[in-house]
């Protein structure tokens, strides 16, 4: 671990993120080896040091794997600060608490709507210097307010010193959406526009909103998932090859897939709600906020000019599964007669790494195994102890390794392709849980339609 780091400060250290995501996250780096300085909770509900680790222990319990002696290796690095984010007490103990630490990295865990003032509260009281600042997503609600939220950051983070993070980009199999095209000399030759037909991606969860109505009911789909996550994929999938493999050369590239998608406009975009949204608590009376969201979209680069592609995201839907499908012209002609199914190369963006390549062999001519010919060759790798995506990242934001962060540009570029269609831009249809949203948005899947995933593990 960059030994420049010599703090980690956590605020919102009794919320649900951190129940949920960052006390097993913080044990795996103890165990790794990658956690050894004081981590100090921060958030205001009237607790002591001995309810945060009662917290930790119930959080390792029901959200991870308990292992006694790296709990108590992390309890011994907890500390623990009780107060009022808009209270400058609250900071002057958060400073006492750091002692000597001189490069503290700040995780900001909490509401979008403290992030301006925590920022100014660690300025105020010395916290900031010489520190680094991750900021959870999302960053803004739309394009000025992502640019109002970075001119207060910067005002006392270097741009360097900022770490705005998304967990999807810390998942394994997201990351080898980019590893796999670049680290094989195979598929880069027809990952263009002259063999690719069309490519959609499918993020479905047979789930509503879990008991975060009130969160969701401000954001929505787009927000939520479309605005980072999924344009995300798009920028590691049709990406050149950076001339590096390091985070300056990697964004810049990404930069320039995000900067040739044109703003979306209403016939590009239809969202859907499902039905029972608004008897979730927290949901506001007759919100029409997207529990669904289908888009069209153009990359206009030498690339990838006139590829159609789709993007879906919503929530009830009949499965739980991120997919990315890409699918390849038919041949010039069709010597053995028509085929149904073109080639494609599929990545399943769940916890184990499956892509695969859809392909055809001569049909069995046998009535015991009478066979159409498709086969999918698949490179899996079976379900193995990996890296959690909150681990990898606060890790990384120790190290000050950048890669998996997005910088303010690229942040601003995706808020540009969507801003046109935020909010009530759009009509919203509902549509029945279990189904695969409204029917509304079965035309921006393309003349073959939408392509349904499989199943896979989300967890």
């Amino acid at each position: 671990m960059d030994q420049g780091c010599d703090a980690l400060v956590f605020f919102g250290a009794t919320g649900d993120l951190a129940y949920k995501q960052i006390f097993p996250a913080l044990q795996a780096m103890v165990v790794r080896g990658n956690l050894d300085v004081p981590v100090i909770g921060v958030a205001k509900a009237g607790w002591n040091l001995a309810q945060l680790v009662e917290r930790a222990r119930d959080s390792l319990e029901h959200h991870g794997t308990f292992d006694a002696g790296a709990f108590d290796r992390l309890t011994a690095l907890l500390r623990y600060v009780d107060g009022d984010y808009a209270d400058a007490a609250t900071f002057t103990q958060l400073k006492r608490e750091l002692g000597d630490a001189r490069h503290p990295v700040h995780y900001l865990a909490i509401p979008p709507s403290m992030f301006g003032t925590v920022v100014e509260q660690l300025a105020a009281s010395g916290c900031a210097s010489g520190a680094r600042v991750v900021i959870e997503k999302p960053f803004g609600r739309d394009l000025a307010s992502s640019q109002e939220l970075n001119e207060t950051v910067r005002s006392v983070f270097p741009e360097d010193a900022i770490f705005r993070i998304d967990h999807f980009l810390g998942m394994e199999t997201v990351d080898n959406i980019a590893y796999f095209r670049f680290a094989n000399v195979f598929l880069e030759p027809f990952w263009n526009r002259t063999y690719v037909d069309s490519i959609e991606i499918t993020m479905a969860e047979s789930f509503g909103v879990s008991g975060r109505g009130a969160f969701y009911d401000s954001a929505g789909a787009i927000r939520d998932v479309v605005q980072n996550h999924l344009l995300q994929v798009v920028g590691l999938l049709m990406m050149e090859p950076p001339s590096a493999w390091n985070a300056a050369a990697l964004h810049r590239e990404q930069l320039k897939i995000f900067s040739s998608i044109p703003p979306l406009g209403p016939d590009d975009v239809v969202r859907g709600q499902f039905r029972g949204y608004h008897d979730e608590p927290g949901v506001k009376p007759g919100s029409t906020v997207e529990t669904y969201a289908a888009l069209r979209l153009q990359v206009d680069d030498w690339r990838w000019a006139g590829v159609p592609l789709s993007i879906r995201a919503g929530k009830c839907l009949p499965l739980t599964a991120t997919e990315v499908y890409v699918e390849l012209k038919r041949p010039p002609q069709a010597l053995y007669g028509p085929i149904d199914t073109p080639n494609f190369v599929r990545f399943r963006l769940g916890h184990e790494l499956t892509i695969s390549i859809g392909a055809h062999v001569l049909p069995s001519q046998t009535a015991a195994a009478a066979s159409d010919g498709d086969v999918e060759l698949l490179a899996q790798r079976a379900r193995h102890e990996s890296i959690s995506p909150y681990e990898r990242l606060l890790t990384d934001a120790m190290r000050g390794d950048r890669m998996l962060f997005s910088p303010q540009d690229n942040v601003e570029a995706l808020w540009r392709i969507v801003e046109p269609v935020l909010d009530d831009a759009t009509p919203v249809h509902v549509y029945e849980p279990g189904t695969w949203g409204p029917p509304e948005a079965d035309p921006l899947g393309g003349a073959n339609g939408w392509r349904d995933p499989t199943a896979v593990d989300q967890d």
